[in-house]
């Protein structure tokens, strides 16, 4: 069988009708699109973490496209995920943290899938405007959202004994609003198998046509339970601290007091954080195996030669790195993200250090699909860079929350600014990947540092 480009291929596919072609050369490609929560861009094992254990994410990096220097450009649950649905810059999509996002009058990636002759199906978690009927998906499993509050908490202390503080009056419902409390309200310790089981449910009654199916798993999002099973597998002893760890942070980067903080003792302890690390990982672990379930149904129905598989996070975690807990910052661990694609003609074993935004996956999702881009995203296609044809899409980044932090990344370089506290951070991420060296006041690199100065500023003048 003759093969195509990515591009050459999807071209293809919206000339011709994807039902006709279904199973051909020309056919349109299914796509898995499985989302994760809070997880750090360093927690699967085959990307150079030798203490967790990931093995079905490990085989997508053996099978796929990597991508080390993704992120969100505002790192929170809210604004990140209506990025995606839009692919627009979260500083001009509605409010940027716990506000109503994406913003209104804005054609969302389901709609522009449905549009384009896909079945679309929406699995997990839901945090934005609306509901996943509205936003183009046509089918929704499993659905996990707010409104359960009468209910009360399934498992209302985490794993330290430490009352639930997030996603509290969580609970699984239809698209329309019936609730299933015997379910579990709020997180539970294996959740991650009910997203899987509902996504495998769609997967069983599908149509003929390609199908979009979108899966939000919560984990690794507090409150943390050690899944049934799991108990042991990661302990204070096998789990290292991260090396920039810190006991606190040195001074207040505009979240001090923020939820995610308070979830550990001031100051940070080296106990607690690997106590802390130690059921993440767990949770990750299950996860994974969770997704492999998710994979080998796939494989078992005979798609997995038809599916390109995306596979991403909403934003990291600090979890102890830099003195912090949350995600609300503009370091590596907690800005960047996991992103693998695998699947047909995607090239396999290659690492690419090209920078990207997770609004990128939506024009680069319509590339697949061969639809046309609505004028409304901001986001690049990252095609190009995965077929080899272009070496990036961004020579910079940027990233901010709220009004207290802006950043700017380049190939080598980061910038922050703390403009409430007038404080100032300049990473050589070459050789300080940790960014543990704060080189503000070294006048060796005084140009850069003006350089990335105005870069931002002319930045943040776009958003005024």
């Amino acid at each position: 069988m003759r093969s195509f480009s990515i591009a050459h291929r999807f071209i293809l596919s919206a000339i011709f009708s994807a039902t006709t072609f279904v199973g051909s050369t020309y056919a349109a490609p299914n796509i898995l699109f499985i989302m994760t929560d809070d997880q750090r861009p360093d927690t699967i094992h085959a990307l150079g973490n030798e203490e967790i254990r990931t093995p079905n994410l490990d085989q997508l990096v053996h099978r796929g496209t990597t991508f080390t220097r993704a992120i969100t450009s505002i790192p929170i649950c809210v604004a990140s995920r209506a990025e995606l649905l839009t692919g627009r810059d979260g500083r001009l999509n509605g409010k940027q943290d716990f506000g109503f996002s994406p913003k209104e009058g804005v054609v969302s990636l389901g709609t522009v899938m449905h549009d384009a002759g896909y079945e679309t199906c929406y699995v997990g978690k839901w945090h934005t405007r609306g509901r996943p009927s509205t936003h183009g998906y046509e089918t929704v499993e499993g659905l996990f959202s707010s409104g359960g509050g009468k209910f009360p908490l399934t498992f209302p202390k985490d794993w330290k004994g430490m009352d639930v503080t997030g996603y509290r009056g969580w609970i699984f419902q239809t698209d329309d609003g019936k609730k299933f409390p015997e379910k579990g309200v709020g997180l539970t310790p294996n959740i991650s198998d009910d997203f899987t089981d509902a996504a495998i449910q769609f997967l069983d009654r599908r149509s003929d046509r390609p199908f979009f199916l979108h899966v939000n798993y919560t984990a690794p999002h507090d409150p943390l339970f050690v899944p049934e099973g799991y108990e042991g597998k990661y302990t204070s002893e096998n789990v290292s601290l991260p090396v920039n760890f810190k006991t606190d942070h040195p001074f207040d980067h505009g979240n001090a007091m923020g939820r995610d903080e308070v979830l550990y003792s001031y100051p940070r302890t080296k106990q607690q954080t690997k106590e802390g690390l130690a059921v993440y990982y767990a949770v990750i672990e299950h996860l994974d195996a969770a997704v492999g379930k998710l994979l080998d149904n796939l494989k078992s129905k005979g798609l997995d030669n038809e599916t390109i598989v995306i596979f991403s996070s909403d934003h990291g975690l600090a979890i102890g790195s830099h003195g912090l807990r949350g995600k609300q910052n503009m370091y590596e661990h907690s800005i960047g993200v996991p992103l693998i694609f695998a699947g047909p003609n995607i090239p396999k074993k290659n690492i690419i250090t090209a920078q990207c935004y997770l609004r990128d996956l939506y024009p680069t999702i319509c590339d697949f699909a061969g639809a046309k881009i609505p004028k409304t995203v901001q986001g690049k296609s990252i095609v190009p860079v995965i077929e080899g044809q272009q070496k990036a899409i961004h020579d910079v980044v940027f990233g901010s929350f709220k009004d207290s932090q802006q950043m700017v990344r380049t190939d080598r370089w980061k910038y922050i600014r703390y403009p409430l506290v007038k404080k100032e951070q300049l990473f050589d991420l070459d050789n300080d990947p940790s960014e543990l060296i704060n080189l503000v006041d070294n006048q060796e690199h005084a140009l850069i540092l003006n350089q990335l100065r105005t870069k931002l500023s002319a930045w943040d003048a776009e958003a005024k």
